[in-house]
């Protein structure tokens, strides 16, 4: 039924014939779904019709307390505005992909000596970029095969300005020494040029040139160069043998699955395979939100329109369902600047690039059940266990340090099965009595709950901390401060010998701990967030103390003011490079006297 608050008939009656986005709200003022149409009033009004409404959309419709429209110039422009608002705003009745992080690139710099390197961000003009990738391994994987190729410098600007002498990488023949003019110019571009081809897949082309410079070498007795470029051979002819799909052709396209659960519970995957320069670099999956009762074509449409959305897009998209792909070439086209193709009825290898793509999305879609009927199975058995039938949040804290320094206060999120990473938080401790565990443990659930007594956020069910008694009753203690008296508090001490199976379970209001058995899955679940929150805190202290310990270094050196410190670390790119160098080169920087170099060099080592 609609709220009587909200009159439909008036409100379509108002509408124009005419494209743009509509959003809908709840009696709470929140966006519940956010659509587009071609002509807003009879897309619109369609929703008030008495039949045809799927169950999900009939669901919807009750909860409509007032409509917000914009009309826009085209449907293409409503579908990019649909698209943000629905990144922005990430209503509960919209089909949600996770907004991953930008995808990694190989870049090849624009200088006289071309950088090799990773690189993820806006792409700039001056310079060139491979890919995407699916993900960093394989972006670095792929430089180190290009450093034992090819042997292009992947330095930083600084510290290939200013060597003196070839660095390590040029001793184990992975790079060709540009730095101190170990090769020339034109030697050097001929590589990146190689590389290049590489990247685009003409690998062939590849061999062909570098044979034709051997056989040169060869008759012109320049054995040891010719040997060099026999190795490249070898080693070029080694990648072409590992690598996983190769169409021989140097084709970008992105192939896109999807797999749906026959169990009826709504789970869906999407996965997308990556084939770039004709080789496929690898599969990425994507789990969406909001899903259940939605049909595959539906999905992967939401996908394409999210995950492309202020993207680069490869000319080529295979798809496995048969959707509407007009509209979307249409925006994709104008968006990338060149022809977009979606192609729905793939042949060849292109439908084989398809089937593996699918069938990677069904072991996926696999997986993550299995995993998921785990977690339901642990969370069961530790409600049962804490007598806490409603536990499902989670959030844990821990706290890190080395001897009192730079101390960090982690906490991590466990909801509805899964780890929550994008809701992890970590605390720099400071102002407390170095070592402090328990003014540290208050400082970190002071800050993280306050917003919670101001109305902001949520008070987990379960507040887990790494501690025993003493731990437990400091954040009993802040807790009470802040105003919360109904939080329930988990000490996880360890057993005997520190060894995993042996904790025990403080609880604040009861004197004796209890102990799970060691294979109680109840156990297994609170040592899994127990274990991720000590490793975020760790890599969070470990952050804090480099920096901290960088940045001191120099500075604890007397003579050693804030410009002779830059003009050090920028000749020499870093606290690591002036580390490595030697007490002559140290004083040709700027401003450094040959006693001062020898004092440097003293308290460095």
């Amino acid at each position: 039924m609609v709220k009587t608050e909200f009159n439909a008939k008036a409100f379509c009656a108002s509408l124009p014939l005419q494209p743009g986005v509509y959003r809908m709200l709840n009696m709470a003022g929140e966006v519940i779904y956010i659509g587009k149409a071609l002509a807003l009033k009879k897309r619109v009004s369609s929703y008030f019709r008495k039949a045809n409404l799927a169950p999900r959309t009939q669901l919807m419709v009750s909860h409509i307390a007032s409509i917000e429209t914009t009309v826009t110039r085209s449907e293409a422009e409503a579908l990019l505005l649909e698209n943000n608002l629905i990144k922005t705003l990430k209503p509960r009745y919209n089909i949600l992909f996770r907004d991953d992080k930008s995808y990694p690139y190989i870049i090849l710099s624009g200088h006289d000596f071309p950088r090799l390197g990773f690189y993820r961000g806006v792409l700039d003009k001056t310079h060139q970029y491979f890919g995407p990738f699916p993900n960093a391994g394989i972006v670095r994987e792929s430089i180190q095969l290009l450093q034992k190729v090819f042997r292009l410098r992947t330095c930083e600007d600084s510290v290939f300005s200013n060597r003196t002498r070839p660095c390590l990488l040029y001793q184990i023949k992975r790079c060709s020494g540009p730095c101190v003019n170990l090769i020339s110019q034109q030697a050097y571009q001929e590589d990146v040029t190689s590389a290049e081809l590489f990247l685009q897949g003409k690998q062939t082309e590849v061999v062909a040139s570098i044979n034709k410079k051997m056989q040169y070498a060869a008759n012109h007795m320049e054995y040891e160069q010719a040997a060099l470029f026999r190795d490249q051979i070898q080693a070029l002819r080694k990648i072409r043998e590992k690598q996983f799909m190769d169409s021989g052709k140097a084709l970008d396209a992105d192939v896109i699955a999807c797999a749906a659960s026959d169990e009826g519970n709504g789970k869906i995957c999407v996965n997308l395979a990556m084939v770039r320069g004709g080789r496929h670099l690898g599969d990425k999956c994507f789990f969406p939100q909001n899903a259940a009762g939605c049909a595959p074509a539906s999905v992967v449409e939401a996908f394409l329109a999210q995950h492309y959305l202020n993207r680069s897009v490869p000319h080529l998209i295979i798809v496995g369902e048969k959707i509407q792909r007009e509209l979307l070439q249409e925006l994709l086209t104008d968006q990338s600047g060149h022809k977009i193709n979606i192609n729905l009825k793939p042949v060849g290898e292109r439908r084989v690039w398809l089937t593996m793509a699918t069938e990677n999305a069904k072991l996926a879609l696999q997986q993550m059940m299995s995993r998921q009927a785990s977690q339901e199975e642990r969370l069961m058995a530790l409600q049962s266990a804490l007598n806490m039938a409603g536990l499902n949040r989670i959030e844990c804290f821990d706290i890190s340090h080395t001897l009192g320094e730079a101390t960090v206060a982690s906490c991590v999120v466990y909801d509805n099965f899964a780890m929550r990473n994008n809701e992890y938080r970590r605390f720099n401790i400071n102002g407390i009595t170095p070592g402090d565990d328990y003014a540290a443990l208050s400082d970190a659930l002071t800050r993280r709950y306050q917003k919670v007594v101001k109305g902001e956020g949520q008070l987990p069910n379960l507040i887990l901390i790494d501690g025993g008694k003493g731990q437990v009753n400091a954040a009993k203690k802040a807790l009470q401060e802040l105003g919360i008296s109904d939080a329930n508090l988990l000490g996880v001490a360890k057993g005997g010998g520190r060894k995993p199976g042996l904790e025990q379970l403080i609880f604040p209001t009861c004197k004796k701990p209890l102990q799970l058995a060691h294979d109680h899955a109840g156990l297994h679940l609170i040592q899994q967030i127990r274990d991720e929150a000590h490793r975020f805190a760790i890599q969070g202290h470990r952050s804090r103390r480099g920096k901290a310990r960088t940045s001191s270094t120099l500075e604890n050196i007397s003579g050693i003011g804030v410009k002779r410190r830059q003009g050090l670390l920028g000749r020499f790119g870093g606290l690591k490079g002036v580390l490595t160098a030697s007490i002559e080169e140290l004083q040709q920087t700027e401003g450094i006297s040959r006693q001062l170099a020898e004092k440097i060099y003293k308290e460095l080592h």
